[in-house]
């Protein structure tokens, strides 16, 4: 009529060793969103820049524009991105945070994506219009290729 002790022994063991094969592999999961979220971003920003840059020429301006966004340099819940208020990049701006997963802007055109196991920096050179980071990184080419 009920459970022996050996019985729930059994089940608790059972259960144990799902959660140590379970765990791992959502663990996994959730970084390769985190990798696949900064792609979609990584992409997203280089076609807003781009979209600009054509936008610029029609009307005569200076193709490149000098700056991403007006953002404070290592503060969280700045808006990145979105140019300024007279000249928007971005509809929707990407609002930083010091997390996995966000962005962090580092310097005036120096921005840091963050993942579980290392930052990737990408630099946005004024000269040329490209928003890029360094290629001979790992992380980096995970996110860009």
């Amino acid at each position: 009529k009920s459970f022996t002790m050996l019985e729930l022994v059994f089940v608790i063991v059972v259960l144990g060793i799902l959660a140590a094969i379970a765990i791992p592999k959502l663990w996994v999961t959730r970084d390769d969103a985190i990798v696949a979220k900064g792609r979609s971003e990584v992409a997203t920003i280089r076609s807003a820049i781009l979209a600009d840059r054509q936008k610029r020429l029609l009307q005569g301006k200076n193709a490149i524009r000098g700056s991403l966004d007006d953002a404070a340099i290592n503060a969280e819940n700045e808006a990145l991105f979105d140019g300024n208020t007279t000249d928007p990049l971005l509809e929707y701006p990407i609002y930083s945070k010091d997390a996995p997963g966000h962005w962090m802007k580092t310097g005036s055109n120096q921005y840091v994506y963050i993942l579980s196991d290392g930052n990737v920096t990408f630099t946005y050179n004024t000269t040329t219009g490209k928003f890029d980071c360094d290629h001979s990184k790992e992380l980096c080419r995970l996110l860009t290729q």
